[in-house]
């Protein structure tokens, strides 16, 4: 380990001491793509995971075999970025290929404005897959937008089970009393723990493809370890009940946010959970002979909240600190990622998609050009040239800029220049000492915010602004 807190740069001896050391919880053999074949493309996200929480990023509490497993099998960023420090924005990063705040509903957070969501006329990661050829399915949380207007099916996939909000309660499935599981545009219902019925129905889409000679995307967007806290156990099951018959434990609050709920014996519950579950998709999928033709990705949408690990940095969700952006990014790419590598390129949520239609033949529509860059050199172990990343967040008030190992961060009134890599906890602010690099970032996230939507000032949200604060744990 370097004295950052990161491991050393990747060498390929180093690369196959750790794949040989690592236990697995599928065992691969040596896997090559099939020539002349278009890639499957299981792009799986967690919700609200933290940088430092599965173990092969750092997590002691518990471990996470299966995702260990992956890392093992393929490349992990130690540098991977979401679009946002939130939820609803880098999902419109990832689905749209370009920066949120070039739409009005990337914005918003929380999504709360029902007349607003993902216009389906714009092109998205599965309807350029699905005019490729593919066959795409959401499973798990949506988070752009309500019906009748907007939906997964609007904006090109083929089929969704799953949520449509942010997050529901692990065993009801439902928010404040109300109803979100969704078989496309059905509402139903099921008994069961939620991670579980994903992990359920991401299998039986497999299934179904088997039986094809089609190329898929499946995007496997689990709602854990989001709120609210219940394990997969009997202290969860109590909790849901007790949620189910008592409501908001603070007038006026979000019933499942649950402030008073929790505790790291939960969390682990609830990430374990997780990682049992993608363990059950990546057997099947090899159990189906599928696996050396499936780029399998797994990310989180933001920086952890409440009981996450982010260290070595510091700020949670909401914040453009590094510990609200930073998240764990693992890629393994039958044929191209080397087992055990590690890369230290900085790469963000919207890189996916011109990674994926750069492998499946095709490229983002000529209106809507990319934002992000084509990671699959960066999988092969190159080094690209340092570009410039960008984020933007209305509360506080918070822009940064990133490039090389330096960062420009603008937050609650306060200018900064860190050394992201040197110092991870951003600490030593070195905008005076360095005037010449901080003017460069600054001026550089100037240029690019002229070119973005401006925040909107009204705002419509059914949250009051004590409830924000008490839910991002922002000061008064």
């Amino acid at each position: 380990m370097s004295k950052t807190g990161f491991p050393d740069k990747f060498t390929r001896r180093g690369a196959m001491g750790a794949a040989g050391a690592a236990t697995l919880a599928v065992t691969v053999p040596g896997l090559a793509h099939t020539p002349g074949r278009k890639p499957n493309f299981l792009f799986i996200m967690a919700d609200d995971l933290g940088y430092a929480d599965l173990s092969c990023y750092g997590r002691r509490e518990y471990e996470t075999p299966v995702l260990d497993g992956l890392a093992a099998q393929g490349m992990k960023f130690n540098h991977g970025y979401a679009n946002s420090a939130v939820c609803s924005a880098t999902r419109v990063g990832l689905i749209t290929g370009r920066y949120q705040y070039r739409l009005r509903v990337g914005l918003e957070e929380p999504l709360g404005d029902r007349s607003l969501g993902l216009d389906p006329a714009h092109p998205t990661m599965p309807s350029l897959l699905r005019e490729a050829g593919y066959h795409t399915a959401l499973v798990g949380k949506w988070h752009l937008g309500w019906l009748p207007d907007f939906g997964p099916l609007k904006s090109g996939y083929d089929e969704f089970w799953g949520c449509r909000g942010g997050g529901v309660d692990y065993f009801t499935h439902s928010v404040g009393g109300n109803p979100d599981l969704w078989d496309g545009d059905v509402q139903v219902e099921e008994v069961g723990y939620m991670t579980d019925l994903l992990g359920d129905r991401a299998i039986e889409y497999l299934d179904q493809r088997a039986a094809e000679d089609k190329p898929w995307l499946l995007s496997l967007h689990f709602t854990a370890p989001h709120w609210p806290w219940q394990g997969n156990n009997e202290e969860g099951r109590a909790e849901s009940a007790r949620l189910a018959e008592h409501g908001p434990t603070i007038p006026g609050s979000l019933d499942i946010t649950h402030f008073d709920g929790g505790n790291m014996e939960t969390y682990a519950a609830m990430v374990t959970s997780l990682d049992m579950n993608i363990g059950r998709v990546l057997t099947r999928l090899a159990e189906l002979g599928m696996e050396q033709d499936t780029v399998v990705v797994f990310t989180s949408d933001n920086g952890g909240e409440r009981f996450s690990d982010n260290w070595p940095f510091t700020g949670i969700k909401t914040e453009l600190l590094e510990g609200g952006m930073r998240v764990p990014f693992i890629v393994k790419w039958p044929g191209l990622t080397l087992p055990g590598s590690e890369t230290d390129v900085p790469a963000l949520s919207m890189d996916f998609l011109p990674t994926f239609l750069s492998a499946a033949g095709s490229a983002p529509h000529p209106d809507y050009p990319s934002d992000g860059m084509d990671l699959r050199s960066v999988l092969a172990g190159a080094v690209p040239e340092d570009r410039y990343l960008f984020w933007r967040f209305w509360a506080k008030d918070q822009r940064a800029a990133r490039k090389g190992d330096y960062k420009y961060l603008h937050i609650a009134g306060e200018e900064y220049l860190f050394n992201v890599v040197a110092d991870p906890l951003e600490r030593a602010n070195l905008k005076f000492r360095l005037p010449e690099k901080f003017a460069e970032l600054k001026g550089a996230f100037d240029s690019w915010n002229e070119g973005m939507l401006n925040v909107p000032e009204a705002r419509s949200y059914r949250f009051t602004p004590r409830e924000l604060a008490d839910h991002f744990g922002w000061d008064s």
